[in-house]
């Protein structure tokens, strides 16, 4: 299956797994925003630290406009491969294509890890 179009690098699944594990520390003791609107009021007033979105969302034009927002306000971002699986990290019994942490709580050593991670796959 050929990537979405909002997908502009590919993440590896350990890198993934990482940021699952990041959203569901940060759910618990931090701060996250649920869903595309949430996340992108969140990133437009520059409280996220990460964007993570779903590969599998459809359709694909929901997602479409996140990444270029990150890269304009400087915001890390990366790909998880379900929606499910977003969710439920961010302790939801949906799915979600986005989710966004605005405090890693006790996750940040983490959280710096994947920005570290964010720069070397991005170039």
């Amino acid at each position: 299956m050929a990537r979405p179009i909002f997908v502009r690098f590919e993440t590896p699944s350990d890198v993934a797994d990482k940021a699952l594990q990041l959203i569901q520390v940060a759910n618990e003791t931090g701060k996250v925003r649920v869903g595309t609107n949430e996340v992108t009021k969140s990133s437009e007033r520059g409280e996220a630290k990460l964007v993570v979105m779903a590969e599998d969302v459809d359709p694909v034009e929901i997602l479409v406009h996140i990444p270029m927002l990150c890269e304009e306000k400087r915001i890390p971002y990366l790909y998880v491969p379900k929606k499910a699986r977003l969710g439920q990290a961010a302790g939801l019994t949906k799915s979600s294509a986005s989710v966004a942490v605005v405090e890693a709580g006790e996750a940040k050593g983490l959280l710096e890890e994947l920005t570290a991670t964010f720069a070397t796959l991005k170039s």
